[in-house]
């Protein structure tokens, strides 16, 4: 009922916050109000109220919400879900009241603050603006909001966080995955050039004639098979926010996999750092440092990053910006020189083209890639393709 009461308040337009609302449960867990409505009814209305002008809207939702009520039941506190009460900050804070909350003012004040807190804190904290807990708007923890923070443990919600303090277990992208259409092959088959390369296939006719009148004895001409000369390196963004678009990326490597003979593939988280790796199970163990990789494959390889591009800005820019580990050299020096190194790339997007515009880090990598960027989608690969082959 308590629920009811605070979501209905908020639909009738009455400016009830989260910090209003908690205090009120605060004072009905110290019963404050007795169990008689009529108590409640102004204590909730001192706690919730701050303008006379809403004071009807607040009568008329009240009198809807405990219609027929004389007393309020023990059981009723019991309705208010422990997790929904963490999770609140999440689902009521408005946009002004999000706006409100200031970030820390760049990443090494950010890791300053928490190493603070860490020796000040003594024990668990809920809510709040200040402490490492859950809830509220304090940058460090989890369950709440803050537009720039450190997320410790717990589920991401907001995306928001520019450092992790968790272990993170990511999958694969399955190979394997049975395409329900074949419009994605067809599109990279633009990127397809074939070379007279390999075993033989077929009788070549009319070398067999010219070759044998030419010789005055029968020589054979055989044709040869024709192979995919084209040669790719593709990067996958791996984990975080690429977990909504899993479906399209597996279907996309399964396609790469039958129509590339000459593929390799390698995983980042994010941007593209000194290392990126085979295996994420073993992303820590088992790397390929990027360098390796720069004077390994030759300049003519076409590349494909696949990601999202959404990540904190100091991702991109900021020497320890990675959400991870401590980077030596921002993430646009990487992408700097692997753009340098292979001329013929291009960055596939699942997010769809018309929202680029509402996350900065997206068009900071867009920049980066000289504009290349196109979304995942049958037109962007097409697109995508035609790039790759001018």
């Amino acid at each position: 009922m308590f629920v009811d009461f605070f979501t209905q308040l908020k639909s009738a337009g009455v400016p009830v916050s989260l910090r209003e609302y908690l205090t009120l449960m605060e004072a009905m867990q110290a019963d404050l109000a007795s169990r008689r409505v009529e108590d409640f009814y102004y204590l909730s209305r001192a706690t919730l109220v701050k303008d006379e002008g809403n004071l009807d809207k607040f009568d008329r939702v009240f009198g809807h919400v405990f219609k027929g009520l004389e007393m309020l039941g023990d059981g009723m506190q019991a309705e208010i879900p422990a997790e929904w009460l963490k999770k609140l900050a999440d689902k009521y804070l408005t946009e002004e009241e999000k706006k409100q909350i200031q970030a820390l003012g760049g990443l090494d004040k950010l890791m300053e603050t928490l190493k603070k807190r860490l020796e000040e804190q003594k024990g668990r904290h809920q809510g709040g603006s200040k402490w490492i807990g859950t809830g509220g708007t304090s940058p460090f923890g989890n369950g709440g909001y803050n537009p720039e923070g450190i997320r410790i443990g717990g589920e991401s919600t907001h995306k928001r966080a520019v450092k992790v303090w968790d272990k993170r277990e990511f999958k694969d992208l399955d190979d394997q995955v049975e395409l329900g259409t074949r419009n994605i092959k067809l599109a990279l088959r633009r990127l397809r050039k074939f070379a007279r390369t390999g075993a033989p296939d077929e009788l070549d006719l009319d070398g067999t004639i010219q070759g044998t009148a030419q010789k005055g004895y029968l020589d054979i001409h055989m044709r040869p098979e024709r192979h995919n000369a084209v040669k790719v390196l593709l990067f996958f963004d791996i984990g975080g926010s690429m977990d909504e678009h899993i479906k399209a990326t597996e279907e996309l490597f399964s396609a790469t996999r039958t129509e590339f003979k000459h593929m390799e593939y390698f995983y980042f988280h994010n941007c593209i750092y000194e290392k990126v790796w085979k295996e994420n199970r073993r992303r820590f163990t088992a790397v390929t440092p990027t360098w390796d990789l720069l004077h390994t494959f030759p300049h003519d390889y076409k590349v494909v990053i696949v990601g999202d591009a959404s990540m904190s800005p100091y991702e991109i820019m900021a020497q320890g910006g990675s959400v991870e580990h401590y980077n030596d050299e921002p993430g646009a020096t990487w992408i700097e020189r692997l753009t340098r190194t292979y001329p013929a790339a291009v960055w596939l997007n699942p997010t769809p083209e018309a929202h680029w515009g509402y996350t900065h880090s997206i068009s900071m990598v867009q920049q980066l890639m000289g504009g290349r960027m196109y979304p995942l989608t049958l037109d962007g690969l097409d697109r995508a393709m035609r790039e790759l082959v001018r």
